[in-house]
C-alpha cells in the first residue's frame, strides 16, 4: 500500500506541474494584456485609427483607443494625466511641458499638408499667392472677385459674392500649422491673428466646425466657402484644394510628394520639437504631429505597453503613412526617438 501511495503521489505531483506549465503562457498573456487610451489631434486621427487596428495583428494583447478631440484637448488631457498618451500637431510649449508631473516625451509620428479647401461651383482650379492667402484669412479680402484673387487667377470667372469663411471651433493643431505659415509669410497676419491653436479670428460671420471633419462638412455644404483641413480629409470628402504659392514663387497643390519635399529639409532637435513656418520648397503649409508619452507611468505593465506601442508605430506603423497621405518620419530620427523612449519611459 505504501508503494502504491508513493506512485499516486508522484502522478498527482507530475499532473500539477504539467498543468502549471500548460497554463503559464495563458496566465502570462492575461497578465500582459493592456489597453492604452489616447486623445488629441484630429489631424492624425485616421492614421492612428489604422495603427490601432494593425498593431493588434502583431500584438493581440495590446488594444489602443484614440479619440480625436483636437490638439488643445490632447495637451490638456496629457497635463491632467487622464490619458496614456496625447496627440498634438502643435508641439507642447515649455510652460505646458513643465506642468506634466510625470515628465513627457514628444514622439513625432507623421507629417502632412493642410489643404486650403473651397466650394466654388464650376471652378475646379484656384490659385492663391503669398500675399492673397493671408489677406483672405485676416479679413482684408471678403469678396471672391477681389482684384488680388483675380490677379492670381487670370481668365477665371470668379463670382461677385461674399467669401464665407470656415474655421475651427476647437483648439486645433491644424489651425496652428495653418496660422503658423501665414504668420511666417505676412507681417499683418502675424500681428493681427498670429500663430495659435485657437486664434481670435477677425473674419465676418465665420462658420465654425469641430475638428477636421466638421470644417470639411461645412465647406462641402456651403457654396462660396473657404476653409482649411488636413489633406486626407480634403481628398476623402472630394473637396477642391487651392494651389498655394511657396517661397520659390511656385503654385503648388497639396499632395504627399509635395509635403515630403517641404519636410525633407527639417532638422529635429534633441526634444524633437519642430515648427515648420515657411519651407524652402514643396507645398508650403505643412507640419508634424506628435504623440505625447509620459516618462513615468503608474505601473511597469503600462510602461512596457507604451514602449511596445511606440516601437511598433515608428518601426512597423510607418508603412501605413503613405496609404493615408501622411509623410514618414526619417529613419535616423526614428532611431533617436526610440533610444529616448526605450531608455526613459519607466
Amino acid at each position: 500500500m505504501a508503494f502504491l501511495s508513493t506512485i499516486l503521489n508522484r502522478v498527482v505531483a507530475t499532473s500539477v506541474i504539467t498543468g502549471a506549465v500548460v497554463l503559464s503562457p495563458v496566465l502570462s498573456t492575461i497578465a500582459l494584456a493592456e489597453t492604452l487610451n489616447g486623445a488629441g489631434a484630429t489631424f492624425p486621427a485616421p492614421l492612428y485609427e489604422r495603427y490601432a487596428r494593425e498593431v493588434r495583428k502583431k500584438f493581440p494583447d495590446l488594444k489602443v483607443n484614440y479619440q480625436g478631440i483636437g490638439s488643445g484637448g490632447g495637451i490638456r488631457q496629457t497635463i491632467a494625466g487622464t490619458v496614456d498618451f496625447g496627440g498634438s500637431d502643435a508641439a507642447m510649449k515649455d510652460e505646458d511641458i513643465a506642468k506634466v508631473k510625470n515628465g513627457v516625451i514628444l514622439v513625432p509620428t507623421a507629417g502632412g499638408a493642410v489643404s486650403v479647401v473651397y466650394n466654388l461651383p464650376g471652378i475646379n482650379k484656384l490659385r492663391l499667392s503669398r500675399s492673397t492667402l493671408p489677406d483672405i484669412f485676416s479679413g482684408k479680402i471678403t469678396n471672391w472677385n477681389d482684384e488680388k484673387i483675380k490677379a492670381d487667377n487670370p481668365g477665371v470667372n470668379l463670382p461677385n459674392q461674399p467669401i464665407k469663411f470656415v474655421v475651427r471651433a476647437d483648439s486645433s493643431g491644424t489651425t496652428f500649422i495653418f496660422t503658423n505659415h501665414l504668420s511666417a509669410i505676412n507681417g499683418y497676419f502675424k500681428g493681427r491673428i498670429g500663430a495659435n491653436t485657437a486664434p481670435k479670428w477677425t473674419l465676418p460671420n465665420a462658420l465654425k466646425g469641430k475638428g477636421n471633419p466638421g470644417v470639411a462638412a461645412l465647406v462641402r455644404s456651403t457654396p462660396g466657402s473657404i476653409g482649411y483641413v488636413e489633406y486626407d480629409y480634403a481628398t476623402k470628402n472630394k473637396l477642391n484644394s487651392a494651389e498655394v504659392q511657396n517661397k520659390k514663387g511656385e503654385f503648388v497643390a497639396p499632395s504627399l510628394a509635395s509635403a515630403n519635399s517641404a519636410l525633407s529639409t527639417v532638422t529635429f532637435p534633441n526634444n524633437y520639437r519642430v515648427f515648420v513656418g515657411d519651407p524652402g520648397q514643396g507645398y508650403p503649409i505643412v507640419g508634424l504631429t506628435w504623440m505625447m508619452v509620459y516618462q513615468k507611468y503608474s505601473n511597469p505593465t503600462k510602461a512596457e505597453a507604451v514602449k511596445k506601442w511606440i516601437n511598433w508605430v515608428l518601426k512597423d506603423g510607418q508603412q501605413y503613412n503613405d496609404d493615408l497621405n501622411y509623410t514618414k518620419i526619417p529613419g535616423d530620427v526614428v532611431n533617436r526617438v526610440l533610444q529616448t523612449v526605450n531608455t526613459t519611459v519607466k
